[in-house]
């Protein structure tokens, strides 16, 4: 299934359903109110709750109904509007990692890239208010000029996890869905300078997400996904799931030690063509459109204003 939230124009309510044949299904109108219009209150149902909404959609005739809302009579939000927190993995692609070191920034260059270790994945925490959804206009920040883009796939946790191994990993897992890491690289260097990391990546607007969920029975292999990044058309990130350093499993078992709970947000971390790794970095401006494309998953859309 593609879960998504939305609204519903008409009323302005806001529901979950399914995205399906171009159409939005209402899971909580078609169900009678039974199910939640909360998504974290439906990942929390687990398995049952996700085969009741399979049976439902079984039953789902071909013409309109009262649950039944064409894309323009809905406007879609995050699938997890306001996670419980987006646990951040860096530099997860090693050619990613290999094009940071080429940025010549004193207060970057004082991160000391080349020493960066894969005993375990590294990461950091985002701020949960700066989601935003697919088609959402993100302000650029009057503190940074240099407003850089990461085209990431997003682990979705469908159930409380704690000091899970790899190998059931999978069991916590609802699906995948695209997370666009904008960032402030002018902060973010001054913040790695002084060993620590937030304004740069949780600024208001700046982990677009979405969008829709997509649940693991719609994918045969999560690490075998192409990933797009558009600017305007032009192809700025051109990569692969399946050169993730740490794969979901890997990456799930290591951060159920804080404690993972449904709805939370695991992201990838992401492939090199940033623009903070070019020779001359074409940092985003008002008026760009970002499209992030993951096979599968669809394209998660922000507009730059």
């Amino acid at each position: 299934m593609k879960l998504a939230t939305f609204n519903i124009n008409s009323s302005g309510k806001r529901t979950i359903g399914v995205y399906h044949n171009g159409a939005y299904i209402d899971l909580v109108t078609l169900s009678g109110g039974l199910l939640p219009a909360d998504m974290i209150e439906f990942l929390k149902g687990g398995e049952a709750i996700m085969d009741q909404a399979r049976t439902l959609l079984a039953g789902v005739g071909g013409s309109a109904g009262q649950y039944v809302y064409a894309a323009d009579e809905v406007t879609l939000q995050s699938p997890v509007p306001l996670p419980g927190k987006i646990v951040h993995t860096s530099c997860n692609f090693d050619s990613h990692l290999e094009e940071l070191t080429t940025w010549n920034d004193p207060e970057w260059e004082s991160h000391n890239w080349g020493d960066f270790h894969f005993e375990h994945p590294t990461g950091f925490l985002e701020a949960p208010s700066s989601v935003v959804p697919s088609g959402a206009g993100v302000e650029i920040p009057v503190f940074t000029k240099q407003l850089d883009y990461e085209i990431e796939i997003a682990i979705i946790i469908g159930k409380e996890a704690y000091k899970v191994g790899v190998e059931e990993a999978f069991d916590y897992v609802a699906g995948y869905t695209i997370f666009n890491d904008l960032s402030a690289r002018d902060i973010q260097a001054r913040e790695h300078s002084n060993k620590v990391i937030l304004m740069g990546k949780s600024f208001k607007g700046s982990c677009p997400l979405g969008p829709w969920l997509v649940t693991l029975d719609e994918l045969d292999d999560p690490h075998d996904l192409d990933m797009k990044l558009r600017v305007n058309g032009d192809v700025r990130q051109d990569a692969n799931t399946g050169q993730m350093h740490y794969k979901t499993a890997e990456l799930v078992s290591w951060w159920s030690h804080m404690g993972l709970y449904p709805g939370d947000v695991i992201t990838s971390g992401s492939p090199p063509g940033v623009a903070a790794g070019m020779e001359s970095p074409r940092w985003l401006q008002a008026g760009d459109t970002v499209d992030a494309t993951i096979a599968k998953l669809g394209t998660l859309t922000t507009r730059i204003i």
